[in-house]
């Protein structure tokens, strides 16, 4: 009989919780048990980031990666646990190269600063913008919150809350993503259809813009197209938005 309760007592014990998610940056931090020189996370994620670059971020995959890499298909899963993961090691390897001058510490030349260094770095690695829509809202990587934490830290003591402050952070991200993802995206598609400059693309759209444009209903559209100069110029066009971005957010908030 004392037996048999024991068994019970034993078979209503609660099984033990399982142990929470250790992220990425958790893991990577932990010393490694044994130094294996010939893979890294660094290692990793320049690799990567040299695929994605060079073939489009499709072609990254772990069987991939480990041939790029020299090692046996199963190797980086040391560091990472998928695709994900990997993805987060690449976002955090090329924001690396957002640090801006320690003597930048005006909230405007830091925001400015970081929107202009944003601009150039997912030009050169555009496949971040097509994976930053899903992934943004996981990739929190130590690099990346370094960069909020210096847009936050140049509001601070200038009499906004917290909100705020987060707020004025948000709206140039916003306008960054924005008018980033709509040049990437004009270059992409010159990209497929072999287009190699501006002139190529106002060709190919010629038949539908004179259409358009002779319909009369779009006369302050027809006169950018004849009077406009800087059509072609999409680093001014960038700045001039950004720096009305950057007046509204002063005027607004009185900083």
């Amino acid at each position: 009989m004392a037996s048999k309760k024991a068994a019970q007592g034993k078979a209503q014990r609660p099984e033990p919780a399982e142990p929470a998610a250790v992220s990425l940056w958790e893991r990577l931090d932990r010393p490694a048990p044994a130094p294996r020189a010939a893979l890294t996370p660094q290692k990793i994620a320049a690799a990567a980031v040299r695929l994605a670059d060079t073939e489009g971020i499709d072609a990254v995959t772990m069987r991939r990666l480990a041939t790029e890499l020299g090692v046996a298909p199963m190797a980086a899963y040391r560091y990472v646990s998928g695709k994900g993961d990997l993805l987060d090691l690449m976002t955090d390897a090329v924001y690396a190269d957002l640090k801006l001058p320690d003597d930048v510490t005006h909230w405007r030349a830091v925001m400015r600063a970081s929107a202009l260094r944003t601009r150039e770095i997912v030009l050169r690695h555009p496949w971040l913008i097509q994976i930053s829509s899903p992934q943004a809202l996981r990739a929190l990587t130590p690099n990346r919150m370094a960069v909020a934490e210096r847009a936050l830290s140049s509001l601070d003591g200038l009499g906004l809350d917290v909100d705020a402050m987060m707020a004025v952070v948000g709206t140039v991200n916003s306008y960054v993503h924005g008018a980033v993802s709509a040049e990437c995206a004009q270059y992409c598609l010159m990209k497929e259809q072999g287009w190699t400059t501006p002139d190529d693309v106002r060709l190919a759209l010629a038949p539908q813009m004179q259409y358009l444009m002779g319909t009369g209903r779009y006369p302050t559209y027809l006169r950018y197209l004849h009077e406009a100069t800087r059509k072609d110029d999409p680093q001014w066009r960038f700045e001039t938005g950004l720096d009305s971005v950057l007046d509204g957010i002063a005027a607004r908030l009185d900083i």
